[in-house]
């Protein structure tokens, strides 16, 4: 297993991304603001990056940013997905619909 990377994670708003920062890489997760909403669409780590755990830290710091501004989750992006599947304890940040049709699809893995 890699070891993890600690990234400097910012909000681009102008850009509409988080964006995790390492030796000058930049990762991001792509959203779009909706009313009541952030529906994050692409992430995308540099392949230098893979397997630091900045995926996640993108992931944990777009779920922060909703908890903070009262906003419901809709997470187009396959790997957001797999994360509020995989963890309950956030999946009250997904509107009664989302979480429904999210836990209603197979498992990453099981596919």
């Amino acid at each position: 297993m890699a070891e993890h990377t600690q990234a400097t994670v910012t909000d681009n708003p102008q850009a509409l991304r988080l964006e995790a920062t390492v030796a000058g890489q930049t990762g991001y997760a792509e959203y779009v603001l909706g009313p009541g909403t952030i529906t994050f669409t692409h992430t995308r780590v540099p392949e230098s990056l893979r397997g630091h755990g900045i995926g996640t830290q993108l992931i944990e710091a777009g779920l922060r940013l909703a908890r903070e501004r009262g906003l419901k989750v809709i997470p187009v992006c396959p790997f957001f997905r797999d994360y509020l599947r995989a963890h309950l304890s956030e999946q009250d940040l997904l509107s009664p619909q989302v979480r429904e049709r999210l836990l209603a699809q197979d498992p990453p893995g099981h596919g």
